[in-house]
């Protein structure tokens, strides 16, 4: 597969969440019926220079639509001496394209754009369920340094 990665626009956004929607956890948690709220935080998204929400197309169909996403953060602390770090959300292949190197590809460009905006490191959750994901992280020089936590609201 022949891949173009770009910043999605607001059409791509029910291709998005439908990938959002495709998965396990995701079934549980995504609403595709209702686009308000996903399109709400796309203009959130799309308003704030330090995040960015990539999607990837096989350059070869131009018609068989978005097959890859994610979302990065750079978040400015005054820990390690002020570094900023980036942050890896959201990250989706298509079902029907997973396999292929697609999501590698996908990982090198938030860690290329995070090194080209000076961060010091680039971090990323996993659900505790989601093995083969933790094994794809470690593969590409990640490393699970960290207990993580979460309070719905």
């Amino acid at each position: 597969m022949n891949i173009t990665m770009r910043q999605a626009a607001s059409a791509d956004v029910p291709e998005i969440v439908a990938m959002l929607a495709d998965d396990p956890l995701g079934a549980r948690r995504e609403n595709p019926a209702d686009q308000a709220p996903y399109r709400a935080a796309f203009e959130r998204i799309a308003a704030d220079p330090n995040q960015l929400l990539f999607v990837a197309e096989d350059a070869d169909d131009p018609a068989a639509g978005i097959v890859g996403t994610l979302t990065l953060a750079v978040l400015h602390t005054l820990s390690r001496q002020g570094a900023s770090r980036a942050l890896v959300e959201a990250v989706r292949v298509r079902s029907d394209a997973r396999g292929g190197g697609l999501g590698t590809e996908l990982m090198k460009l938030a860690i290329e754009e995070a090194r080209g905006r000076g961060c010091a490191l680039v971090q990323l959750t996993s659900d505790v369920t989601r093995l083969e994901a933790h094994r794809f992280y470690e593969r590409l020089g990640f490393e699970a340094t960290h207990l993580g936590f979460k309070m719905e609201l």
